[in-house]
């Protein structure tokens, strides 16, 4: 049973391109529709795609982040090597995480990472 989860919906401006890039760091299509994709990696990742209206989301400008918890740092990071923000990536922060950052086509900043203690 989950107490709690939350499961962030983000407008795309490519339903398809976006699918492929969080396929690329473990997340699979488990249901939606042709503008929906619901995603989930098995683990305790989810997410939802919605296709964007024309004008909702401007790569350049985009605010809007993820953080993604997983043991298996690493292991993440070996998948995205060529797409990660910080080269050297992942370290320890001086906020106390062990990550590294990756940005989805639309330009949402995907932070992987773990609790450094």
């Amino acid at each position: 049973m989950i107490e709690h989860q939350v499961v962030p919906i983000l407008p795309c401006n490519d339903l398809d391109r976006t699918q492929a890039f969080y396929e690329r760091i473990g997340f699979r299509v488990v249901g939606g529709d042709p503008g929906f994709r619901i995603m989930a990696d098995g683990k305790g990742w989810a997410i939802n795609l919605r296709q964007a209206e024309p004008g909702w989301v401007i790569p350049d400008r985009n605010s809007h982040g993820l953080f993604l918890r997983t043991d298996d740092v690493d292991g993440v990071a070996a998948l995205v090597h060529d797409i990660i923000v910080e080269k050297g990536a992942p370290h320890v922060k001086p906020w106390g995480t062990y990550e590294f950052a990756i940005g989805d086509p639309d330009g949402v900043l995907v932070r992987i990472g773990k609790p450094a203690r």
